[in-house]
């Protein structure tokens, strides 16, 4: 009974070790001293606990670097996960730049796009101004050519007459002569058939017969000299006529000219609706020197017409006047007939 009360003790002392062990293993205890052996234990229980303490220490030694295997590859799993979190977000910083360039890229697009736009408006309105001024200018020389030719025709049938004139005086002067010297024969045979008459009768002949000849020359002299002032008068008045003419029809040229201009202008600044089709409005407009709208009133016609004429001239503000002011006289208070188109 004693032999079998030492073995047995041993072994639950063993027992114990291994539990005890393995409790601090796993309450993460760590002890790197041997227990001290037991007093009082006989040799073969000593051996067998010193082999057990032995495989307690391998499986500690063991239990230990597994904990030592999982904390490193949980410090791996975690370097793992942190790079791979500062990979996300430098995608993503990355990502939201290239964002933001797109954004400013599409922006600046935008910048361009407009100041395209604008350039693309102002060279249209600037080709519409240069051919409104070519084709002005093109109406002008036309109206400068017709006036040169009207005064050179005008000029030339001045000279023509004058031609004539002088020709006629010519002629006059010739006839003149002839009957002088006509006269002058009939005298001289005259004479020479009264020279047995008296002296006295012969003198107051000649004398009579020479204030005759002088008055008829005075006469005819002046009366040639009225004759050609009359004619050159009547070609001065005609030829102030065919200017004054002239100048009425360029001053009646511009009035059109610049009444089509005001239509123009009226009718880009029109509201139109279909109701307005076929329909007009007569409306009366007066005008400052500088085109200032300074009243306008309609005269008749459709009232829906009648309104938008009156908004349209409301929104012009200004509308186009002639800087010479005699035509600006014609036009100043003017009558317009309105007629929407479409």
């Amino acid at each position: 009974m004693a032999d079998k009360s030492d073995v047995t003790l041993p072994l639950s002392i063993s027992a114990g070790i291994h539990i005890g062990v393995i409790i601090i293993l796993a309450l993460g205890i760590d002890f790197s001293h041997k227990p001290e052996p037991m007093q009082q234990v006989s040799a073969p229980a000593v051996k067998a606990v010193m082999v057990d303490q032995q495989k307690v220490a391998n499986q500690v030694e063991k239990l230990k670097q597994e904990k030592r295997d999982a904390e490193r590859r949980e410090q791996e799993r975690q370097a793992e996960l942190e790079r791979k979190a500062q990979e996300a977000k430098q995608a993503r910083e990355r990502e939201q730049a290239q964002i933001k360039k797109l954004e400013q890229e599409r922006k600046q697009q935008e910048i361009e796009t407009q100041k395209a736009n604008e350039a693309a408006k102002l060279a249209q309105v600037k080709q519409q101004q240069e051919k409104e001024k070519a084709v002005k200018a093109e109406a002008d020389r036309k109206l400068k050519e017709q006036e040169r030719k009207v005064a050179e025709d005008a000029a030339q049938k001045a000279a023509e007459k004058r031609k004539v004139e002088e020709a006629a005086a010519a002629k006059a002067e010739t006839d003149r002569k002839q009957k002088e010297a006509e006269a002058k024969a009939k005298a001289d045979k005259a004479k020479a058939d009264a020279e047995a008459k008296a002296k006295a009768e012969a003198k107051a002949k000649a004398e009579a017969k020479a204030k005759a000849d002088a008055k008829a020359k005075a006469d005819a002299e002046a009366k040639a000299r009225a004759q050609q002032e009359q004619e050159m008068a009547d070609a001065l008045a005609a030829e102030q006529a065919a200017l004054s003419q002239t100048m009425n029809k360029q001053m009646q040229s511009e009035v059109g000219k610049y009444q089509a201009m005001i239509k123009s202008t009226i009718q880009r600044n029109l509201v139109v609706d279909e109701s307005m089709r076929g329909k007009t409005c007569t409306v009366s407009v007066r005008l400052a020197n500088d085109g200032f709208v300074i009243s306008s009133q309609t005269k008749g016609g459709d009232p829906n017409v009648c309104r938008a004429a009156k908004a349209a001239i409301l929104k012009a503000g200004k509308l186009p006047v002639s800087p010479d002011p005699a035509v600006y006289n014609l036009m100043k208070e003017i009558n317009l007939i309105v007629e929407p188109t479409f």
